[in-house]
C-alpha cells in the first residue's frame, strides 16, 4: 500500500471507529438498563463491519480494537476487572473485525451484479463477527459474572442467554443496516481490498 493508500485507510479506520462509538454510546443511553450487568443493543458494529468490508481483516480488527480503546479509555464501559475490561472490550469488538474473511467474496460478487451472492457474504461475515464477540462476552460473563446467575441454573447457561438477549438483535439489526448501505453506495466507493 503506498502513502496515499494508508493515509485513507488510518483517516478511515479512525473515521469508523469514532462512529461506532458514538453509535454504542447513544445504544448505551437509549437501553433503559434492561442489562445490568451490561449490553445493549447497538448497531456500533455496523461500522466495523463496513472497514471489514472494504479493507479486509485487517481493517475490521483494527476498527474493531479502537473502538474497545475507546470505551474503555473514556469511561463508558462497565469494567469491574482489568481482565474482564479486556475481555469484554478489547477482545470482543476487535474480533468483529473477523468479518472480513468474507471481504474479497463480497467484492466478486458485488461487482459480477450478483446481488443475492454479496448479500448472503455480507451475512455470513456479520455472524462470524457477532459470534465471536458474543463468545467473547459469554466467557467474560461466566467467569466475572456468575454470581449473578439465578440459583441453580449453571453459570454458562446464564451468560449463554444474558448475552444473547442483546448480541442476536444486535446482528440481525447490523446485518440489515450493511446491507441497506452497501446497497446504496456507488460501487467505486465500496471495497478497496
Amino acid at each position: 500500500m503506498n502513502k496515499r493508500g494508508n493515509t485513507l485507510f488510518l483517516s478511515e479506520v479512525a473515521i469508523f471507529s469514532a462512529l461506532a462509538y458514538l453509535l454504542d454510546f447513544l445504544s448505551g443511553l437509549l437501553s433503559l438498563k434492561i442489562w445490568p450487568q451490561g449490553g445493549s443493543i447497538s448497531i456500533a458494529m455496523v461500522p466495523i463491519f463496513l472497514m471489514a468490508y472494504r479493507w479486509g481483516i485487517k481493517g475490521g480488527l483494527l476498527t474493531g480494537f479502537i473502538l474497545g480503546v475507546l470505551q474503555f479509555i473514556l469511561g463508558f464501559a462497565q469494567i469491574y476487572t482489568i481482565i474482564q475490561g479486556i475481555i469484554d472490550y478489547f477482545i470482543a469488538f476487535t474480533t468483529v473485525g473477523l468479518a472480513g474473511v468474507v471481504a474479497g467474496q463480497i467484492k466478486q460478487a458485488y461487482e459480477k451484479g450478483n446481488k443475492r451472492e454479496w448479500i448472503i457474504y455480507v451475512v455470513l461475515g456479520a455472524f462470524i463477527g457477532s459470534l465471536f464477540r458474543y463468545l467473547s462476552h459469554v466467557i467474560a460473563g461466566a467467569i466475572f459474572f456468575g454470581e449473578y446467575a439465578p440459583k441453580g441454573q449453571p453459570v454458562i447457561v446464564y451468560s449463554l442467554l444474558y448475552n444473547g438477549t442483546y448480541m442476536l438483535p444486535s446482528f440481525i439489526i447490523s446485518a440489515i443496516i450493511v446491507i441497506l448501505v452497501i446497497s446504496a453506495v456507488p460501487k467505486r466507493m465500496l471495497i478497496r481490498i
